[in-house]
């Protein structure tokens, strides 16, 4: 074992767990992470860090210059989602917010963004207690905003690179439905772009008695969504991999009474960036058609939110990576993945630099329950209302692999 894990003692575990909880207990939507910033603002104060705060709004940065050496990022997300938590846990969430749109929606942490900002600080603590036993700086991340994938992109754009240098290599990790002790990864392209389109589809508003005194934005939407549903299984060769959904579809507020509007909200999943774009093409196509096709008197508004790139694993930094990894949890508990469809955005602070990314899945569920689970074909994976790591052992793993992999690029002392 090296230095750096002898310092994961129970009175470190304990705090760290207890962390973990009061996030999962107290989560925040995108960009609203105000009070998780603060707590772990807080927890970095007392280590020797230096650390700023409010980039992007509510993403820290903190660095730890230990003697010459590499410059090693390490990354985590904060923030959560908006689904309602039934997992039972007497830390489970019962918060609410507002999103985006301006609904009360509950939030919860489903994607383990908790589990990955507490591991993280888990690793800034071993990596400061053991620091005479590496040398180089070490860049700790706390990100906002990674469920619509632009917090990354927001935090280099407001300047995450006046506060922190350019590292020789980013490391992120997730935590899985995998069991725990186990390690997924994949060299090159991992995670697929996505891309987010807001559409309003503009009618004339009626009595629902009478149909022909309207114009139907509902009926306009409904079409819409299903022709939509054509551009992957009619134009694009069984070859190509992507995904079209439509994940939200808001009209009216009676069952009599015709809306002006509807509105769709419209995500794309790819993997290469000739096929994003024929995407993105083929969408704005079919809605505009569609509307056109209903007699809409005025076009649709279309607004690409946000989005981001696919995320790559840089091979040789894979591999020095997980040579460390393999020493730690053993050559036979790391599982090569086949491309995942989900979306990450940590690949956007590497980019930018020109730095390669390192990013890797670790198993956070019991692993006789993961086998029974996966035996009954109920596996409850990331997004699930029940999501729920087992937070001891995944907590210990989760620091244990993010300082192993820092230590595996830092210089010995």
């Amino acid at each position: 074992m090296n230095d750096a894990l002898t310092q994961w003692d129970a009175e470190r575990a304990a705090r760290i767990g207890e962390f973990y909880r009061d996030l999962h207990r107290n989560p925040e939507l995108s960009f609203q992470e105000h009070r998780t910033a603060a707590k772990v603002a807080e927890a970095l104060a007392p280590l020797g860090w230096d650390v700023r705060t409010g980039i992007a709004g509510t993403g820290i940065a903190a660095v730890l210059r230990n003697g010459p050496g590499p410059v090693v990022m390490l990354r985590a997300d904060m923030d959560a989602l908006p689904v309602r938590e039934e997992t039972g846990l007497p830390y489970a969430s019962t918060a609410t917010a507002t999103d985006p749109y301006g609904r009360e929606v509950p939030v919860m942490h489903a994607c383990g963004h908790d589990m990955h900002t507490a591991c993280l600080l888990g690793a800034v603590e071993l990596l400061t207690a053991a620091r005479q036993s590496w040398s180089g700086t070490v860049v700790a991340v706390f990100q906002p905003a990674e469920e619509n994938v632009s917090g990354a992109a927001a935090m280099v754009r407001e300047g995450l690179f006046n506060h922190v240098p350019v590292p020789a290599v980013v490391l992120a990790q997730h935590v899985s439905p995998m069991p725990v002790g186990t390690v997924g990864y994949r060299p090159g392209p991992l995670m697929a772009a996505s891309d987010t389109l807001d559409v309003v589809l503009y009618g004339r508003g009626g009595h629902g008695s009478s149909p022909e005194n309207a114009l139907d934005p509902v009926l306009m939407a409904a079409c819409t969504v299903v022709r939509l549903q054509g551009i992957v299984s009619r134009e694009l060769s069984m070859q190509d991999q992507a995904v079209v959904t439509v994940g939200r579809l808001q009209a009216g507020t009676k069952d009599n009474v015709i809306p002006d509007t509807a509105e769709l909200g419209i995500n794309t999943r790819s993997y290469s960036p000739e096929i994003r774009a024929r995407l993105k093409a083929s969408i704005e196509r079919v809605v505009r058609a569609e509307a056109a096709a209903s007699g809409a008197l005025k076009d649709p508004d279309l607004t690409w939110t946000h989005g981001t790139s696919v995320l790559v694993s840089d091979p040789d930094a894979t591999t020095r990576t997980l040579d460390a990894l393999a020493a730690l949890v053993g050559r036979d508990r790391l599982t090569e993945l086949p491309p995942v469809p989900a979306s990450e955005d940590a690949g956007v602070i590497g980019d930018f630099v020109g730095a390669p990314t390192v990013y890797w899945f670790w198993g956070g569920s019991d692993p006789a329950t993961f086998a029974d689970d996966r035996a009954a074909g109920h596996l409850v994976a990331n997004h699930h209302p029940r999501f729920a790591p087992d937070p001891e052992p995944t907590l210990a793993s989760g620091v244990a692999l993010m300082t192993t992999a820092a230590l595996a690029w830092l210089d010995r002392a």
